[in-house]
């Protein structure tokens, strides 16, 4: 109710139009609305009885009859005759008298703005993924006062896992009165100017730039491109040394500024959390070498976990599941100078990893959906493991008796942990990693080629350090990434049902498989 007050200028946003556009996202959504008392309104709710004038500026003259007073009609009745008056009305009348005020922040009244206001946009509010080839993206449409706003956000620079994330407007509409609504492409550095957005079906839009030569600057392709790698990095192309990771800069520079902001959006939903999650679903950024930081969605499916990509590059595009995590396979590090010796790492991994694909050949019958989980359709088998010379790593809890969960609650609020450190010759985006970690699980990360050629699973580890922060050590590659909770509250982007958000994530993996 309160976001939709907000249309009508009722609340923090009847100020200057000004401030509204410059309001960010998170500043909007913490927005409501104003006390219910004012010393002001007790002054005039005596003089309330010449109401009935109000929008038109009439009142009644002395020698008209005895009439009832608004104040005296039923809340019901008011509700009634608030709903049919105009939007722009609505805040002067907020300031008559408490009890208008109360009656306008009903429900009923709001619901109607809403059909009335956003019309054929509501359903556009939430969160989307644009199809940008293999990059994505995380686009968040919002209610800001007279406009809805659809926010890009950006993951901080790398390495900086641990910094919030960056945001900037793609497009707005400004929502005039009844059915009148202006779209404006927000794109490049000249200013709003005319889009158009096209509603393709509930859960798909596509939004088109009519003036794209705004997009354009006057030292050409190259300033296009220095602006865009401040933006996009944080410096410059002599700052970046490694060769590689330049052609991947200019690469996705060039593939990604060719839409002029000419883009199809598809809706994603948060995943559904339940008590007995390890921690917390959501959305977290994550360290991926040469390719930057990437948005990774992390969702539990009864004893598996996975990590889906918002966000991707031409290796492992957006909308592959980056990271398996098995929960019925504990891993018991060694000490932290054991730990040191990547070998030793490997072997315990290894050892588990045999340890599964016994149990896999075990299992008869179509997979259990609860258990294994979904598989990759292209995940190939995985090949026998060198001979154990020690007992097996030790492992958690039983399938399905929350124990994992229970403990590292239980670590959570005891303050304990296990050090942990890098294995000598494993490399980090990230030298600032916890130190400690709650627990350990085998789980196994997809790699491919150039343009998603060749994909696999390998083995790897799952560490959690805490409740807003994991990482994973990819075994073949030696490398480790770091993952940070992204810290923001997203309004409209909850799944309808677990089972909506099962099909969410195979539509969008299917786009880039």
């Amino acid at each position: 109710m309160a976001v939709c007050a907000r249309l009508c200028g009722v609340g923090p946003s009847r100020g200057c139009r000004r401030r509204q556009q410059r309001r960010g996202p998170a500043e909007t959504a913490a927005a409501d609305s104003e006390p219910d008392t004012d010393p002001e309104e007790e002054r005039i709710e005596a003089g309330a009885a010449t109401l009935c004038g109000v929008g038109g500026g009439r009142s009644a003259g002395p020698s008209s009859p005895p009439r009832c007073s608004l104040l005296e009609l039923p809340p019901e009745l008011l509700v009634e005759i608030f709903a049919s008056l105009p939007g722009t009305d609505l805040p002067n009348l907020a300031q008559v008298c408490t009890k208008f005020r109360r009656i306008l922040h009903t429900d009923t009244i709001w619901r109607r703005r809403c059909r009335e206001v956003l019309h054929r946009y509501r359903h556009i509010l939430g969160l989307w993924q644009p199809d940008i080839g293999p990059y994505g993206g995380l686009l968040n449409v919002v209610v800001d006062g007279f406009f809805i706003i659809g926010w890009m956000y950006l993951p901080p620079h790398d390495p900086h896992v641990d910094d919030p994330m960056r945001f900037k407007p793609l497009f707005r509409i400004h929502l005039m009165e009844r059915k009148s609504a202006t779209v404006e492409c927000m794109y490049g550095h000249r200013g709003p100017h005319n889009g158009h957005i096209q509603i393709v079906k509930k859960d798909e839009f596509s939004t088109k730039c009519n003036q794209t030569d705004h997009h354009r600057m006057s030292g050409g392709r190259q300033e296009e491109f220095r602006t865009w790698l401040r933006e996009e990095w944080g410096r410059t192309l002599e700052d970046i040394f490694h060769e590689h990771m330049q052609e991947l800069i200019l690469m996705k520079f060039i593939y990604t500024s060719q839409y002029d902001n000419c883009l199809t959006y598809r809706r994603i939903y948060l995943p559904p959390s339940r008590p007995d999650d390890l921690i917390r679903p959501g959305l977290f950024k994550g360290t991926y070498g040469s390719h930057g930081l990437e948005i990774v969605m992390l969702s539990f499916h009864g004893q598996r976990a996975r990590g889906t990509k918002i966000t991707g590059d031409p290796n492992i595009p957006a909308g592959q599941q980056t990271v398996e995590i098995d929960l019925r396979h504990r891993i018991q590090l060694p000490d932290v100078e054991s730990l040191r010796d990547f070998s030793e790492l490997s072997r315990i991994v290894l050892e588990v990893r045999e340890q599964v694909r016994q149990e896999e050949q075990q299992e008869d019958g179509p997979e259990d959906a609860e258990g294994r989980g979904q598989q990759s359709p292209r995940e190939p088998q995985l090949g026998p493991a060198p001979p154990c010379k020690e007992p097996p790593a030790k492992l958690g809890g039983e399938p399905g008796d929350g124990g994992a969960a229970a403990e590292a609650e239980q670590l959570a609020h005891s303050g304990q942990g296990q050090p942990f450190v890098l294995p000598a010759g494993v490399s980090s985006r990230n030298e600032d990693y916890p130190r400690t970690c709650r627990m350990c699980f085998y789980g196994t990360g997809l790699i491919a080629g150039h343009g998603f050629t060749s994909p696999e699973r390998t083995p790897g580890v799952f560490i959690l350090f805490d409740e807003d922060r994991f990482g994973f050590i990819w075994l073949e590659l030696k490398s480790f990434s770091l993952y940070s909770r992204v810290q923001a509250a997203f309004r409209n982007a909850d799944a309808p049902s677990p089972q909506a958000f099962e099909e969410m994530l195979k539509n969008i993996q299917s786009l880039t498989s």
